[in-house]
């Protein structure tokens, strides 16, 4: 049996930026073991999964426009969100399956999840807007990372906010000495050139440190939203390849903006 493999970069701004992401349209559902394996052999941060068919609990199509059921595992785990092997994947299929249509939705762990595509060829990434709890900052998680906080919150992911956005560049997490997480850190803090910076890092689920990290911007738009008082906002992840995300709080949901770029196609023959 053979699968297409798509390798896309999402939330890019320039060649080799952003968080490249492996898509495998697949015509029905692989035993998880073989799909974690294809994630493991992909070796990158996310291998989105896609079907044409939707579960009995999806409660249908939202709509008059490609509908898929979308999966997402890194190198060791499946996981409950991603944002840019979504956006990967809808740019995937928009432009290769449905170039009739500017919008693509995924059944997913997280319900259902919207990409649109723009006149500009940039592609909108709709997701639920996740709380934060400020508390105070877990000191094995600030003695892993390496920082001075100057305050932290928990929802998803564990963020710990500090001064600068120096410190969030410079920093070089212990990942060794990491406490055990549900998904992984993020630290964060105001930016120069953009409204936030931040970057994230997940060893416990296989990812030491993402890109570009779509799923942890719906958390951190509402926060930052929050805290600078206006709901559309700008944010550069500083991993190594770095990336750009325009960000909007409206209601419930947090709608992410971002280019993707194609890097390479290719045909995966699985085993007997």
């Amino acid at each position: 049996m053979e699968v297409l493999l798509h390798q896309i970069d999402a939330f890019v701004d320039a060649p080799f930026s952003g968080n490249p992401a492996a898509v495998m349209p697949l015509p029905t559902w692989l035993p998880d073991g073989l799909l974690q394996q294809l994630a493991e052999e992909n070796n990158l941060a996310e291998t989105a999964f896609y079907t044409s068919e939707l579960p009995t609990d999806a409660g249908g199509p939202p709509g008059e426009w490609p509908a898929f059921h979308l999966r997402w595992f890194t190198p060791a785990v499946e996981v409950d969100m991603c944002g840019h092997a979504t956006l990967a994947s809808a740019a995937q299929i928009i432009t290769d399956i449905h170039p009739e249509h500017d919008r693509v939705s995924f059944y997913t762990r997280s319900g259902w999840l919207h990409v649109d595509r723009t006149d500009d060829d940039e592609y909108v990434l709709n997701l639920p807007a996740l709380a934060s709890v400020r508390l105070d900052p877990d000191p094995a998680l600030v003695a892993a990372l390496g920082v001075t906080p100057v305050r932290a919150y928990t929802g998803q992911d564990e963020i710990v906010v500090v001064a600068d956005e120096d410190e969030v560049r410079s920093a070089a997490p212990d990942f060794g000495a990491f406490p055990q997480l549900p998904r992984g850190a993020v630290l964060t803090a105001p930016g120069r050139s953009s409204d936030f910076v931040s970057r994230f890092f997940g060893p416990g689920v296989g990812v030491p440190e993402d890109p570009v990290t779509g799923s942890a911007h719906a958390q951190l738009v509402p926060l930052w939203a929050r805290e600078l008082g206006r709901p559309t906002l700008t944010a550069r992840q500083l991993s190594r390849r770095g990336g750009t995300l325009r960000g909007e709080l409206v209601d419930n949901r947090v709608l992410l903006l971002g280019r993707c770029r194609r890097y390479l196609d290719g045909v995966v023959t699985l085993p007997d």
